[in-house]
């Protein structure tokens, strides 16, 4: 089972989730609504993690910041989409109310929402934890270098042009299945 963690103000219902849904099979990917604040986001997570066989994460964006920050308590291998790296630094610039698009629930980055995110921010990554960071130079919200330097000894593949949201994800999917099975998170075919 895959546990899929979407990004800032998005929802488990996005793009991404639904393509994984449709490839990998509606009972093998769990992909909720996360609360707001960061810490709460976490124990959600963590509760999720506890009541499903999650064999492995997928999270975009703030989820592959949170997919590493999980991984400090359960190792599990993780495929990152655009990942930020920095959440803490990045979303000073988004301080304000928000609206996450798939249901116009209003939430707030303020500076207890930062602090949670610097708390949770990781120096290095442990030897036995296993990556697969997918990266689109065009990424217009994130610099992919972050990522690509911070993630330097995993599986990086990074693509041209692009964007934030990775909308063409399903062209990407063969490549995630194959590395899931090969980290042993997917029954072999």
């Amino acid at each position: 089972m895959i546990l899929y963690i979407h990004g800032f103000s998005s929802c488990g219902w996005g793009h991404k989730s639904l393509q994984l849904r449709y490839f990998f099979g509606t009972s093998q990917v769990i992909a909720p609504d996360l609360p707001f604040t960061p810490d709460a986001a976490i124990r959600h997570l963590q509760n999720l993690l506890h009541r499903y066989p999650v064999k492995a994460l997928i999270g975009a964006s703030l989820g592959g910041f949170y997919a590493a920050h999980l991984n400090t308590m359960r190792s599990l291998p993780s495929v990152l989409i655009n990942p930020v790296v920095h959440p803490g630094r990045l979303q000073v610039e988004f301080a304000g109310t928000h609206r996450r698009w798939c249901d116009n629930m209003f939430f707030e980055v303020d500076t207890a929402y930062l602090d949670a995110l610097n708390a949770m921010q990781r120096k290095q990554l442990r030897d036995n934890e296993h990556y697969l960071v997918l990266l689109q130079q065009g990424d217009e919200v994130l610099d992919y270098r972050q990522a690509e330097a911070f993630y330097s000894h995993h599986h990086i593949v990074s693509l041209p042009g692009g964007d934030h949201r990775f909308s063409d994800i399903g062209n990407q999917l063969p490549l995630i299945a194959d590395w899931l099975r090969r980290k042993g998170a997917l029954p072999s075919e």
